[in-house]
């Protein structure tokens, strides 16, 4: 049997730097991505057959290891692979599978030594956990290559927002998952920083 701590497996999995949640819909760690293929109905299916959790593992860590286009290589590796791999074989298809994420350290934000709370949105925070599994820009430290690279793009405020709330060609709309305050946000941070 694979040695996988699915626990650590959903935290990775739900974490945007690893980028799997905005890529693939899983119904338990509640994602809805539509880049990827939708994890549920592959597995609902694969479970249906009979095959081993096992082979399942096999399987997703075959995927994890060597990735098509536009799945991007090395996002997870090592133990943290086979953990993904864990996790999405135990539970796509039963959206609750009782699997409990690990908890990792909350981030904090300090500026000039006092802690902030309620502040605007941060724009470059909402763009590395919604759009660096697909974009490449420098100052966020993505290099993603489904969207197009916006360092070469430069694209003004009001496209952006635009973008990002109707979507468009491969890039699903954020309009039910970020507020306009959001959107704005993530317009202004790229407009900002690109090709800079």
């Amino acid at each position: 049997m694979h040695s996988g701590d699915p626990s650590h497996g959903k935290q990775l999995f739900q974490d945007p730097k690893n980028q799997c949640s905005g890529c693939h819909t899983l119904a338990d760690a509640g994602t809805k991505g539509t880049i990827g293929p939708n994890l549920d109905d592959a597995f609902t299916s694969v479970k249906a057959q009979g095959f081993s959790l096992s082979s399942m593992v096999d399987l997703v860590r075959g995927q994890i290891a060597y990735p098509e286009p536009p799945m991007p290589p090395d996002l997870v590796t090592g133990q943290d692979a086979s953990d993904v791999a864990v996790y999405v074989a135990k539970c796509a298809g039963n959206p609750h599978c009782g699997v409990t994420p690990t908890k990792s350290a909350p981030a904090t934000t300090t500026t000039g030594g006092a802690t902030t709370t309620a502040a605007a949105p941060d724009g470059k925070a909402l763009f590395q956990a919604n759009c660096a599994g697909c974009h490449t820009l420098k100052d966020a430290g993505t290099h993603g290559t489904v969207g197009p690279n916006l360092d070469q793009l430069k694209p003004p405020e009001s496209r952006i927002a635009l973008q990002v709330k109707n979507g468009g060609a491969v890039m699903p709309s954020f309009a039910s998952k970020l507020t306009q305050a959001q959107i704005q946000a993530i317009a202004q941070y790229v407009s900002s920083v690109a090709g800079k």
